[in-house]
């Protein structure tokens, strides 16, 4: 086990290498498909429970009600968030 252990620190200091140099190369998409690696196997390392993950994202995801409610021009309950993409012409 210490031995499978001490492969998946080896790997995961070397994609954190490919993300800077990634970065530094001026591939940020890139880059964070590799992060998305990284946090796989940061989270396997760290052992942390399926049921606690969902958890965290239960509680980082708006219920659907909160959602409505935002979209509600009326409503002062949720606060607009910014655009993620801008409508270019």
């Amino acid at each position: 086990m210490a031995n499978s252990e001490e492969r998946l620190h080896s790997i995961l200091a070397t994609l954190e290498q490919c993300r800077a140099a990634l970065v530094k190369g001026g591939r940020p998409e890139t880059a964070k498909l590799v992060s998305l690696a990284i946090l796989d196997l940061r989270i396997d390392l760290s052992k942390i429970p399926d049921s606690d993950l969902k958890a965290l994202c239960d509680a980082m995801t708006p219920d659907d009600d909160a959602a409505e409610r935002s979209n509600d021009p009326k409503s002062t309950a949720g606060q607009r968030r910014r655009a993620v993409l801008k409508l270019v012409k």
